[in-house]
């Protein structure tokens, strides 16, 4: 009975590292479709902001090149009457079936126009004879991140998904202990 419980801690401990395998990889060049998560805003006396979050836009007819369940940080600037964005921290939770592996790492990325021009034409809400005073972007403007490097991000240790399959092996070997 002692070498059942053995036997399930071990393959418990040993099967997380083998679905660590997985790696998410996007080429340099690729281009990924986001939206901010929450309004932008930035004027020309604050025209900077940090941690500006991002998250891929799902679409049903065209499979998203990421997870989607993403959260992309991003610097954000106010150049004239655009935000230019520039991308530097990603994670994503792939879910499959039950499992759930975790993605974390660096992005190098800037922001496109669905135009292609480079940075988003935000949304002017203040002006003066100097041009765009204020400016904001919201979630329903989806624009893109160009890769400026490829981009390679092993899957991390996920250690909820490990107690889970210890729980779900223990509570097997309990049933078939029952029922000796």
């Amino acid at each position: 009975m002692m070498k059942r419980y053995a036997y399930l801690l071990a393959v418990g401990l040993i099967l997380p590292n083998l679905a660590m395998g997985d790696t998410l990889r996007l080429p340099s060049e690729a281009r990924i479709d986001v939206q901010v998560v929450d309004t932008l805003e930035l004027d020309r006396t604050s025209p900077d902001r940090a941690n500006v979050l991002l998250k891929p836009v799902v679409r049903q007819d065209d499979p998203p090149p990421l997870p989607a369940h993403c959260l992309i940080t991003a610097d954000a600037r106010l150049v004239e009457d655009r935000m230019r964005l520039s991308a530097n921290t990603l994670t994503c939770i792939e879910v499959m079936g039950d499992t759930r592996e975790i993605f974390s790492g660096e992005l190098s990325a800037a922001a496109f126009d669905a135009n292609g021009d480079f940075g988003v034409n935000a949304t002017c809400t203040a002006s003066d004879e100097r041009g765009c005073q204020r400016a904001e972007l919201r979630p329903a403007h989806a624009f893109q991140l160009e890769l400026g490097q490829a981009l390679s991000i092993e899957a991390q240790d996920n250690p909820s998904a490990r107690l889970n399959e210890q729980r779900r092996q223990a509570a097997t070997a309990d049933n078939g202990a029952d029922a000796d």
